[in-house]
């Protein structure tokens, strides 16, 4: 597999290798010695499994408490993911990053603990499979305003998303907990 790191660093794209021919396709999706010999430490703990049609925003969302590392795919159709540095004592607290996942490329991205994150589908629908490295802790979860103008996120989509109540409801950067 090729990792590469983004412009924030702790940010990897995994693009695993894929064997193919006329039956189909194969790949290792997770493999925990291929992943830790590519700096990716992780013991997951819960799979989590979204369907959501085009122009659905999800995020973005962390744990405060329980912080959550994530390996995120599209398992069908396309989604743009971004991750948000927020941890305050980062020279890149604030940036983003953004990539294109979809089932045809089958690339992969890791979210380290301490980032926010969240995507919106650019195809019909999309489903998409994250691993994550703690449980779901509700009482921990925020989530960040995905439009906040500090952040600047250039999402691809040309009309209002579809958001939760949750994440109409976010916080600017400015007004969120985050991490020190």
């Amino acid at each position: 597999m090729k990792v590469t790191a983004t412009s924030l660093p702790e940010v990897l794209v995994i693009e695993p290798r894929v064997f193919g021919d006329s039956r189909g396709f194969f790949y290792e999706s997770w493999n925990e010695r291929a992943f830790g010999a590519a700096g990716i430490e992780a013991h997951f703990v819960q799979d989590n499994h979204s369907r959501s049609e085009r122009n659905v925003l999800r995020g973005l969302h962390y744990q405060l408490r329980q912080p959550q590392g994530k390996l995120v795919r599209a398992m069908t159709g396309a989604i743009f993911d971004v991750v948000v540095d927020i941890r305050r004592s980062s020279p890149r607290f604030g940036q983003w990053v953004g990539v294109a996942l979809s089932a045809d490329t089958h690339h992969a991205l890791w979210v380290p603990a301490g980032f926010a994150h969240g995507f919106c589908v650019v195809s019909e629908f999309a489903e998409v499979l994250y691993k994550a490295t703690d449980f779901y802790a509700p009482e921990h979860e925020r989530s960040i305003l995905w439009n906040d103008a500090a952040i600047g996120i250039d999402w691809p989509i040309s009309a209002p998303p579809l958001l939760s109540v949750k994440d109409a409801k976010a916080l600017p950067l400015a007004a969120a907990e985050v991490f020190d």
